[in-house]
Parts: structure tokens; sequence; C-alpha cells
């Protein structure tokens, strides 16, 4: 299966917004997102206009898509920028810069191809590319029942930091923080 691997931009709006309503939909999506399909379908076109607007322009935000030779998206992340002894949008304070990737989601049809893998390079490649400021370290959340993701991230380098934090669909079960750290 053939893709590119590429930045969204701000036209790409629609798409965005189709993809992650797909991604909602997606059996496992109770652990792996933070909304539900019903909230984000409720959003207004300028929403989705929006997100698309920050995400294309990179400066705190960065949102990556998979795209086959026929136009078709076959997955998506995003990277949020978190600085050093600021709050990040999960109320914690970093202690050194760090990006912190989220919405990750591959189409059924493309897993198990390294298009996750291709997704999570690009995300690392524009994090480590960074200057102001410089990123020390890449992290991100997994759910304790979602192992398939567990292990895809273990393939790329990340490993668990000890670190778990409720999981927002059921506050008895846990998100576990993994990172990988500059070399």
């Amino acid at each position: 299966m053939k893709h590119v691997i590429r930045a969204v931009r701000h036209e790409d709006w629609t798409k965005i917004k189709a993809l992650r309503l797909d991604a909602l939909r997606d059996p496992v999506a109770h652990l792996a997102f933070h909304e539900t399909y019903e909230q984000a379908a409720a959003q207004p076109d300028g929403f989705w206009q929006d997100r698309a607007a920050g995400a294309a322009e990179g400066k705190t935000v960065r949102q990556f898509v998979a795209e086959a030779a026929d136009g078709r998206w076959l997955g998506t992340l995003s990277v949020l920028v978190e600085r050093r002894g600021v709050e990040s949008f999960f109320a914690d304070v970093p202690e050194v810069s760090q990006t912190h990737i989220v919405g990750v989601f591959v189409r059924p049809e493309a897993r198990g191809t390294g298009l996750a893998e291709d997704l999570l390079q690009a995300a690392l490649e524009w994090s480590w590319s960074l200057t102001e400021p410089q990123i020390e370290r890449a992290r991100l959340f997994v759910h304790e029942d979602n192992a398939r993701a567990e292990a895809l991230y273990g393939k790329v380098g990340f490993k668990r930091t000890g670190h778990a934090v409720p999981a927002a669909a059921d506050p008895t079960r846990s998100d576990h923080e993994l990172a990988l750290f500059r070399s």
C-alpha cells in the first residue's frame, strides 16, 4: 500500500473532519480518544476550519496525514508542543520542552502495513526539528487495554515512564504515559 505522509493544509478541513469522525466510530475509539463521535459531529464548520488552520501553521500543533495515491486519507496523528514549566492541555507542567502525540488513527485496511510507524516518524522528525523550543522528548498516552497500540509505539522506541492518569471514559482504568527522549 503506497502512501505519502504530509502535514495538513488549511483547505483540508473537510477531510480532517471526515477522518476524525471515522476514527471516533472505530470499535476501539473509546480507548484512544477523549471525545465521542456525537461531540465531534456537533462541532460547527468553523471549529474544523480553525483546527485545520492551526495544524497547518505548525507553531504549537502539527497534524500529519497518510495520503494514498488516489487522495484518500488512510491515517493521521497530531503533535502538540508543550513548553517546559508551562501547564499543558492535560493539566501537568512538563519539566522539559516536549511534544505530545495525540489523535493517532489508521484505517483498518491500512493497519499492519507500516503506515502508523511512518506517521510516528514524521511526528518525531518534526519534533526534533523545532528550535524554539528545542524538544527534549516526545510523549503519548495509551490505554491499559490497548496492547496493540502500545506494541506499535514500542516498535518506534517509546517506553513507559511509570506515569499514568485516569482514563477519560472510565476513571477506574488508566492511560499510561510512554516517552521517547531525543538522542
